[in-house]
């Protein structure tokens, strides 16, 4: 059996719908409710004390974990009394509605006992119990030892929370770091990127989707041609003529010398004048002619990556060594942070951060393989900041140029209460969460705050460690209180 976890929540509610109402002033009993998480599941059960003697129905709410609370709506649940290693069970093969299985026992023996409930599921089993469940010998001992309801709470059903994104967790003590707010840039890495440069003069031509800001390009993928036709000056297609000219020329001509150096009819200096007039046409035409096509000259790229930017416009003129576009292999990346003066000293202890894209999603350095790169030592007129950087992997998703909302993590903080953001609620500058009582009665508390790290905060005080906050839906919550008015149960009990 999975461990239970160490929250227990029971609470006597009072319920809205008017059969119950009914009942229990027949009775004198209000219902017991519990509430009961292990890893996989949650249970919120209600039902009438237990009596020797009376079929009690169990209304069994049954949650599944996990990023968003779902009802559980397939599988079988067995539920059992066990008192002096005696028990009696009973199994519900379905559920009456998702998330809800009616069960019931009638106890032949008074005492103190195991309720034990067993969750048999296509894809898991679990197994939830409840421990030192009183069965008593008649409805007046029960009656005697009820508790009084507490007030002011916040109804918000199983059937609400199971229709909304709706997650709760129990508040743990845990390591927090000091964080240090800032902005900063997505930068490329040094090396990572690529100028490319136009190695003649002329039009440029795009050669089709290489050319493309974004697309992928691989090393020696053509990228553009630079053609020289109909130019008067600096026309690359008569360059290419006229070296091809020359060193044909001078083939020939050093071809002829080698003969007539032989039969010493030239002198040596006439032939390594020849020899040197060949070796410099030979290196100008495969100079151009590496590249060159019959439209001009082809521009590759270096290395393998994507299209970062481009920075002419086809038929556009260039000059060599004009800057065309660069290319990034987008591996790495560079995080870099302005942090003020005032928190120079705690630079040196900055070992990671937390930074926020414009489209709001959190990143951590330490999760990107990130290492801090280096800070500033000092600052100068131009910039009062002190600068920090860290490398970080670019998944694909980083967008390098961009700027971002920087948390810089530096010395720990041991034992701290730390919620999700995502729990806050927000009036009037003061923040507040909703503290779950039981399975569905809620409490509104009102929460001093620490510094945050863009995903969690430290909560200096109004929640304790073990109780559980409601972290997915708490806006929910809140409308269904300002609305003023409470759905019924959709079930009898």
């Amino acid at each position: 059996m999975k461990k239970l976890t160490a929250m227990l929540l029971f609470s006597l509610t009072l319920m809205a719908c008017n059969t119950q109402t009914e009942t229990h002033e027949a009775h004198g009993m209000e219902p017991l409710a519990y509430t009961i998480y292990t890893e996989k599941s949650e249970l919120f059960v209600e039902f009438e004390p237990l009596v020797v003697g009376k079929n009690t129905k169990f209304l069994a709410h049954f949650t599944i974990l996990g990023e968003k609370f779902l009802p559980l709506t397939e599988g079988s649940v067995t539920v059992s009394l066990i008192i002096n290693n005696k028990g009696i069970r009973q199994t519900a093969d379905s559920a009456s509605s998702p998330g809800i299985y009616r069960l019931a026992l009638e106890p032949k023996v008074a005492g103190t006992g195991d309720l034990i409930f067993e969750i048999n599921h296509p894809n898991y089993t679990d197994k939830i119990v409840l421990k030192n469940v009183k069965v008593y010998p008649n409805e007046e001992a029960a009656a005697a030892d009820q508790i009084v309801a507490p007030e002011n709470e916040i109804t918000y059903l199983k059937e609400q929370a199971w229709k909304v994104e709706f997650a709760n967790m129990e508040v743990k003590k845990q390591t927090f770091y000091d964080i240090t707010k800032t902005s900063g840039q997505i930068l490329a890495a040094p090396g990572d990127e690529v100028i490319v440069s136009a190695k003649s003069s002329g039009i440029v031509i795009f050669t089709g989707t290489n050319s493309i800001v974004g697309s992928a390009v691989s090393k020696g993928s053509s990228l553009f041609i630079i053609s020289g036709e109909g130019l008067t000056e600096g026309n690359i297609n008569s360059k290419f003529k006229e070296a091809k000219s020359n060193f044909e020329k001078a083939t020939a001509d050093y071809e002829r010398a080698k003969e007539l150096i032989d039969d010493k009819i030239i002198s040596q200096k006439e032939f390594l004048e020849i020899q040197n007039r060949y070796e410099t046409t030979e290196s100008n035409y495969n100079s151009l002619a590496q590249n060159y096509t019959g439209r001009g000259t082809k521009i590759t790229a270096p290395i393998s990556g994507f299209l970062k930017n481009l920075y002419v416009s086809e038929g556009q003129f260039i000059q060599i060594g004009d800057p065309i576009a660069s290319i990034s292999q987008n591996k790495k990346i560079v995080l870099h942070a302005d942090v003020s003066q005032n928190y120079y000293s705690k630079l040196a202890s900055i070992h990671s951060a937390n930074f926020v894209t414009l489209d709001h999603h959190v990143y951590n350095t330490t999760d990107l393989n990130g290492r801090v790169l280096a800070y500033g030592k000092s600052t100068n007129d131009q910039n009062p900041f002190i600068p920090i950087t860290f490398e970080i992997d670019n998944l694909g998703e980083i967008l390098p140029g961009s700027f971002v909302e920087i948390y810089l993590k530096s010395n720990p903080i041991p034992d701290a209460l730390i919620i999700p953001l995502s729990a806050l609620q927000e009036e009037q500058g003061h923040y507040y969460v909703y503290v779950q009582l039981g399975g569905e009665n809620f409490t509104k508390r009102e929460v001093k705050l620490g510094s945050n790290d863009g995903i969690n905060v430290q909560v200096l005080s109004g929640i304790e460690e073990g109780e559980r906050i409601v972290t997915k839906g708490a806006y929910n919550i809140k409308l269904s209180v300002a609305s003023g008015t409470l759905p019924a149960h959709g079930h009898e009990h």
